[in-house]
């Protein structure tokens, strides 16, 4: 995965740099040009939670219960989709750029499937098991993790480190200042 992160920060340093270059040739670019450019980069994955839930999940029936005890780890992305900026969203002047960056979201969750499993399973004498239980036990241990992700601040971190990266790589590129509105 940082692999796919690093080829994506280079395509978006040859976009700025073309921009950058554009510029230093022309006073004006065109907006609808270097929007096709930012958007060809797609979703920037800027943050990646990785967490551990517990889940105990039973079902009661009239002889008992079925009770699984699940050991869960997940992984939470988040990140800005490029592709829905606007020629609007995109500023540049003297030797300034300003972006206006679509809201961060959720752009995956799993769970990691070799460090996930069953710690214990308890079925009672007169009942069979519940065939679902465990996927059930899954299914809110990832619900569990993306609203530990969404209470422990994913999107304000996913903010925060795509602005700073595309900061960093416009100073690179020779912009003296590059703001986001």
């Amino acid at each position: 995965m940082t692999r796919k992160i690093f080829l994506v920060l280079i395509a978006f340093a040859l976009v700025l740099a073309g921009f950058w270059f554009g510029h230093a040739r022309k006073k004006d670019p065109e907006p609808p040009v270097i929007l096709k450019e930012v958007q060809t980069l797609g979703e920037l994955v800027t943050v990646k939670y990785v967490m551990e839930k517990v889940v105990t999940h039973e079902i009661e029936k009239t002889f008992g219960k079925d009770r699984v005890l699940l050991i869960a780890q997940g992984v939470v992305k988040a990140g800005i989709d490029l592709r829905k900026m606007t020629n609007e969203d995109i500023r540049i002047s003297a030797d300034a750029v300003s972006f206006h960056l679509p809201r961060s979201e959720v752009t995956d969750k799993y769970l990691v499937e070799k460090e996930t499993f069953v710690y214990d399973r308890r079925t009672g004498f007169f009942i069979h098991p519940e065939k679902n239980l465990e996927a059930e036990a899954r299914r809110i241990a990832l619900g569990a993790m993306l609203a530990s992700a969404h209470a422990n601040g994913i999107h304000k971190d996913a903010d925060d480190r795509a602005k700073a990266l595309i900061t960093k790589l416009g100073q690179q590129l020779g912009f003296k200042t590059v703001e986001f509105h």
